[in-house]
């Protein structure tokens, strides 16, 4: 006996008539088992909503009262919570608990995996099973085909002559093999282990075989974490030789991993390493280890002058075979305000985590911080311990170490609060400073206090500071456009300084500071057919008393000082809190914006600054000369300057400081960048003028050029040079060769640095070779290749 229904959702009579125990019925129609969750099954993860309805379309619906069959024929589609199944034939089998889907048969899941095969036959639970001719197509762009698989136990899915790729086919000749594949009479897919296990296997690349493998496992591609061996790299380094690291990633828990690695050298043997990661509920952290025993530490070391550089008695420390660090980093959020993080490393020697590279502490100029932060409305937190590190490496510092003189900063504090409620319809705002140093070691060419010839970056012993300041402005418009703002302000600063250090005096101070000041801006607005443009002539005045005790405590945070068109309107030029801009001083200038209809944009600032009373602080004896050939020192200051343009994915800013009475140029930049079909260009240009009182008496000019071309739509070629202009000197090279597409990519990097020493002569080459080849899902060798600026 047989019931024919054409065309239509199932009715609410039939769907019910129809019910067993192995299909799941639903107001208003019926549900095959969930046939649509094929590939997850695949995988051992069953991932349905037992909640969700399904709909049932096809030709014809025939219910086999005897044999208790069910079969959908003709143009079958079945959606059921987000996935698909579409196929000529679709039959249950409520006696067997079967399903059986013949005939072209398409699946298409709700996270983008698509399932092909000519027939399907599995039990309703998806435990056992077989499809015949099988292809699957995952949303993360991996491919498996097969001529046939096999479901067992509900956890493992066997491939036979299967193939699998994370290549896409050739668009305009499909059948063309990709660019690789590899292809074994079994695969077998364990859903529980998470792994993919290869049997009498082939790599192909081009089609061609490359390598037979009787056996090898990879991770189930949808797995982020697994234990087992990650690719080898190569790196080389000219102290270090050739080297080869092979790291083991063990995967503890979800939320914790180690990761083991050795890399052995040609020239220094043996290096270990050890990351621990953790995620907590409330963050993360990590602690990293590494160690070696030099085989040859003379590569690093600076012989006797006049010495035998074959005799190791001549070098100096060459005995230290031993070296290695501990560090840590990481974040506990401790509420959605407070947050309390460190970053910290201690290691043998000053250069270790620099000469070896040791990832994410191999900079050369290195901070360890421990900080507490918080967030919140108007008010803003920042407290910080630092110790800073300069990874100078043994031959540049056997005479004279920058690393002694490194202070601890203990601490640093940051306090910013802007009150919601206006104050006589102004804004107020309140700042607090402090910071605590101390030094081992006197920072300094010279201690002969308070000369322009001398400089003393840092003092042996301990100093410290405390500032608080307020500010009140607010912003009037007249009706003719003109913007002014008044401007008051209140700062005092309490000093300490416990020192033996030449040259200082005072071991402590107070200095009080008010300011009121007037900003008074302009804005012409200008338009034509295909343009707007905006002036805006700017002149400010700052009425302040004189800076106490200029330039005779020490400058920590306030040497970095520049002038240029980006600091011309600044109310305090100076870079920190420990200077601070005193007297009476008007800032002179014109802004200006224009952009036009084709996409082009401008942007500029030229200006110059005037001390009209009381003592310039720029032109005071300090410490750290900081002022001194500034363009500032003088009653009239040098000229400043900047201009911008952009246009699409073109880019160019220049600026510079000019003579105020030859307007020859004192310090000038120039930076471009372009982007285009082709490829990357990058250049840079940088001069300043000679400056003996900091002990430059040359004129330094330096240009950097970089960029990629794409040769093919795959092939590129990049590189950058940087060029000491003065000297005549390439002071860094890096050219890299690279292909990628969406199943490999090869990189290969070649780098040369030669500084210029002190005395301006080049100093000790460096090369660097590199490469890396990534098989997409499956392998990586080496480390991607990173050039700055591209």
């Amino acid at each position: 006996m047989g019931l024919n229904v054409t065309r239509s959702v199932l009715p609410t009579w039939l769907a019910r008539l129809m019910c067993g125990t192995a299909v799941l019925c639903l107001a208003g129609g019926i549900s095959f088992p969930a046939v649509a969750q094929t590939n997850d099954a695949l995988a051992g993860n069953f991932k349905t909503n037992p909640n969700a309805q399904m709909l049932l379309e096809s030709d014809e619906l025939v219910y086999d009262i005897n044999a208790k069959t069910i079969s959908a024929v003709g143009g079958v589609q079945i959606d059921y919570d987000g996935n698909r199944l579409v196929a000529r034939q679709v039959t249950y089998d409520q006696k067997t608990g079967r399903l059986k889907a013949m005939g072209k048969v398409e699946i298409v899941e709700k996270d983008g995996n698509r399932i092909y095969a000519e027939n399907l036959d599995v039990t309703d639970d998806f435990k056992e099973g077989f499809i015949n001719t099988l292809r699957v197509e995952s949303a993360d762009n991996t491919r498996f085909a097969a001529e046939s698989a096999e479901r067992i136990g509900g956890e493992i899915t066997k491939f036979n002559n299967g193939i699998y790729t994370a290549c896409e086919p050739c668009r305009d000749k499909p059948g063309k093999a990709p660019l690789w594949q590899v292809r074994a009479q079994k695969i077998i897919w364990n859903g529980k282990k998470k792994t993919i296990r290869f049997e009498r296997g082939r790599f192909e690349l081009f089609g061609m075989p490359l390598a037979f493998m009787p056996a090898f496992e990879i991770a189930d591609p949808t797995v982020k974490r697994k234990s087992g061996f990650l690719m080898p790299s190569y790196k080389y380094e000219t102290d270090l030789g050739y080297g080869v690291s092979v790291p083991y990633f063990w995967a503890l828990a979800p939320n914790y991993d180690l990761t083991l690695t050795g890399t052995g050298y040609t020239k220094q043997g043996f290096l270990a390493e050890a990351e621990w990661r953790h995620r907590l509920a409330n963050g993360e952290y990590s602690i990293n280890l590494a160690g070696i025993s030099q085989r040859d530490p003379r590569e690093f070391y600076k012989p006797t002058p006049g010495a035998d550089p074959n005799d190791d008695n001549h070098y100096e420390d060459w005995n230290n075979r031993a070296r290695g660090l501990i560090a840590s980093k990481g974040a506990i959020h401790i509420n959605p305000r407070w947050t309390l993080g460190w970053d910290v490393m201690a290691q043998s020697d000053k250069a270790f985590a620099y000469r070896y590279g040791i990832e994410n502490y191999a900079d050369y100029n290195k901070t360890d911080q421990i900080y507490l932060t918080g967030l919140h409305d108007r008010n803003y937190f920042d407290l910080r311990f630092y110790k800073f590190h300069v990874q100078e490496s043994i031959k540049e510092s056997s005479v004279n170490s920058y690393e002694p003189k490194q202070p601890w900063v203990l601490p640093s504090l940051d306090y910013a609060y802007i009150p919601t409620q206006p104050l006589v319809g102004g804004e107020l705002n309140f700042n607090l400073n402090l910071q605590a140093l101390s030094r081992d070691k006197v920072d300094g060419t010279a201690a002969t206090g308070l000369s322009r010839t001398g400089y003393l970056s840092g003092i042996k012993g301990n100093d410290g500071r405390i500032t608080g300041e307020v500010e009140w402005k607010r912003t009037f418009i007249t009706d003719s456009g003109l913007v002014l703002t008044p401007i008051l302000a209140l700062r005092g600063d309490g000093m300490y300084v416990d020192s033996d250090t030449v040259g200082v005096n005072r071991d402590q101070a107070f200095r009080g500071l008010a300011t009121a000041g007037l900003e008074a801006k302009y804005p012409i607005l200008f338009t034509a057919a295909n343009s707007t443009h905006v002036l805006e002539p700017t002149a400010q005045i700052f009425v302040r008393n004189n800076e106490p005790y200029a330039g005779q405590m020490p400058n920590e945070d306030a040497q970095s000082f520049v002038f240029d068109a980006s600091s011309l309107f600044e109310r305090d030029k100076f870079s920190g809190y420990d200077r601070v801009e005193g007297g009476t001083r008007a800032n002179l200038g014109i802004r200006y914006s224009g952009t036009f209809n084709n996409g082009l944009s401008l942007n500029g600032i030229a200006g110059q600054s005037f001390q009209l009373g009381g003592l310039n602080s720029f032109a005071t004896q300090d410490f750290v000369n900081a002022g001194a050939e500034s363009g500032l020192e003088s009653a009239r200051s040098d000229y400043v300057a900047m201009i911008g343009a952009n246009y699409g994915s073109y880019n160019l800013t220049t600026g510079g400081r000019f003579d105020k009475d030859t307007l020859e140029m004192r310090r000038g930049e120039v930076a471009a960048t372009a982007a285009g079909k082709y490829g990357t260009l990058f250049t840079k240009y940088a001069f300043i003028d000679a400056q003996p009182t900091y002990g430059f008496t040359e004129d330094r000019q330096e240009v950097t050029l970089g960029g990629s071309l794409k040769i093919t739509p795959n092939w590129r070629v990049l590189g950058s040079g940087t060029y000491d202009i003065v000297h005549d000197t390439l002071v860094k090279q890096v050219a890299a060769l690279a292909y990628d597409d969406e199943c490999f990519t090869y990189q290969m990097s070649y780098s040369e640095q030669r500084p210029i020493n002190s005395n301006g002569t080049p100093g000790d080459k460096t090369t660097t070779f590199g490469f890396n080849i990534s098989f997409r899902t499956l392998w990586e060798f080496g480390k991607p290749v990173n050039i700055g600026g591209i």
